[in-house]
């Protein structure tokens, strides 16, 4: 069997203070730290030694890992495994890169997100060029304000043509963008639209619970960072018994590590296996659902 891990310990601590993120400048004392690299070593172990089952593993930390040393150590053991098919993690990009000349570069890949204010563009895209020449995969997003639209549009010029560039829309305030900056937006990343509504979810098939689960610090299996019920624990339980299809409980669904999962929305025929480093195939959607095509709409750039 393969089964995805959506990996969340206890550190919650970053770098960066993004004035819209609850974990600006956040730093953890020394034994939450302490408790986090435990419990990552904790896991490691556990993945190490289910060698019957393959792993597609996804941090997604609260907060920076990767400038903590034991973070970067416990990827690249997890890249050299037989079992592990794929370890992605979200990152600011902020660390020393490297430490990945050590890691399985067909196994390892990161979910990076640049911010503008927190870092300048030319040190960014410095370390975007290293990740190319090391062979290391990688996406690049950026969230979408309206007053960082021209920094989008300046990122995805300077970047290879091939890299996908993904954005991160707003979209807690009902037309927040006017057409034009939709469409500005749609020709950076033709699949915003997806990330511009919360998708109707209730009742609506979904992996999660089945071949995708989260993890926490102590082990415990949730179907999605985004529902709370408790299935089962990793270190105590037989979790292939907990393991089977189910629907979304939530009635909307908003987030691309939830939605993605979801069938009906035919994503994973997008990202075909990069779904969790966010990493399309191509750079050119179609046959949009019609509840993405019309919420996001205009789509003229989709259309033609």
């Amino acid at each position: 069997m393969t089964l995805s891990i959506l990996y969340r310990g206890t550190l919650s601590s970053c770098n960066y203070d993004c004035p819209y993120c609850p974990f600006a400048k956040r730093k953890d004392s020394r034994a939450t730290l302490a408790t986090d690299a435990r419990q990552l070593t904790q896991f490691v172990q556990f993945i190490r030694q289910t060698p019957d089952v393959r792993f597609r593993l996804f941090f997604t930390p609260w907060g920076e890992a990767l400038i903590r040393n034991y973070y970067r150590q416990s990827l690249v053991e997890l890249s050299h495994y037989d079992n592990v098919e794929k370890v992605a993690i979200q990152t600011n990009l902020s660390c020393s890169l490297n430490w990945l000349k050590e890691a399985g570069r067909d196994k390892i890949a990161l979910w990076s997100t640049y911010h503008p204010g927190q870092t300048n563009r030319d040190t960014f895209l410095a370390k975007c060029s290293k990740l190319d020449e090391m062979g290391i995969a990688y996406s690049v997003g950026i969230v979408g304000f309206k007053d960082t639209i021209d920094e989008i549009e300046a990122i995805r010029r300077l970047l290879p043509k091939e890299r996908y560039v993904w954005v991160n829309a707003l979209k807690k305030k009902e037309d927040y963008y006017t057409p034009e900056e939709k469409e500005r937006l749609i020709a950076v990343d033709p699949y915003i639209p997806y990330n511009m509504i919360h998708h109707e979810s209730k009742g609506r098939d979904c992996r999660t619970g089945h071949t995708v689960v989260s993890v926490d610090g102590n082990g415990n299996i949730y179907r999605c960072h985004f529902i709370k019920e408790k299935l089962g624990n990793l270190y105590e339980d037989d979790f292939r018994k907990i393991l089977y299809p189910r629907v979304c409980t939530n009635p909307t669904c908003g987030c691309h590590i939830g939605y993605v999962h979801m069938d009906h929305l035919g994503l994973y025929d997008v990202y075909k296996g990069r779904e969790l480093e966010r990493i399309a195939s191509s750079m050119n959607a179609v046959n949009l659902p019609e509840e993405v095509a019309i919420s996001s709409a205009p789509v003229s750039i989709l259309r033609s």
